[in-house]
């Protein structure tokens, strides 16, 4: 058994936008520049690794549909363990799917996290979804009607905007935070399950 004193908890810096708003762009940049480590953690690195069945799901041995709430909630679960053993996190995210804000805000409560908006116009979005090819046409354009609706950030970047300079105010933002985040403040909101 370890006797290691027990880490600091992870901090994580949520980027959320439409598919092809730049998130990785600018996670890469970020966890470049941050003088602190982080982690770059997204669904696309797991899919791309081949932690998925990707193959025989697109063969049809397997139902996506079938498997994509357990994936998901897998994945949101790991967020907090990656965070509780002491890592930071720069996490790219599309919360597309009812639910998914409040299990993030329910498994995050005790982590700090800097919850950022990644917007994009919709003529560069359907541009880089079509250059990309790795994308179902319309994905894009769907997340931009529905994501930010109604949604509170920490930050709101626009990444038609210079990389460089939405990082240089990302970390300034990041730097000046305070406890009063938009994830406390839902969090704090939330009912109390009352004893188990």
């Amino acid at each position: 058994m370890s006797h290691r004193p027990k880490p600091r908890p992870g901090r994580i810096i949520l980027l959320h936008g439409a598919s092809s708003s730049g998130k990785s762009t600018l996670a890469r940049v970020l966890q470049s520049t941050l003088d602190e480590p982080f982690w770059h953690i997204s669904i696309d690195h797991l899919r791309d690794s081949g932690v998925l069945p990707s193959a025989r799901i697109a063969q049809g041995d397997f139902r996506w549909s079938e498997m994509r709430a357990s994936f998901f909630d897998g994945f949101h679960r790991s967020l907090a363990a990656y965070a509780s053993a002491g890592n930071n996190l720069i996490v790219e995210h599309i919360l597309d799917t009812a639910g998914w804000l409040d299990d993030l805000v329910t498994l995050l409560a005790p982590f700090e996290v800097f919850f950022v908006g990644l917007h994009c116009p919709l003529p560069e979005l359907v541009r880089r979804e079509q250059a990309r090819g790795d994308r179902r046409i319309g994905s894009a354009e769907q997340d931009h009607k529905t994501i930010h609706r109604g949604q509170r950030y920490d930050l709101e970047l626009q990444s038609d905007q210079d990389v460089a300079e939405n990082v240089a105010r990302l970390i300034t933002a990041w730097r000046a935070r305070s406890s009063a985040s938009i994830f406390s403040s839902l969090a704090a909101r939330q009912p109390d399950p009352g004893p188990s």
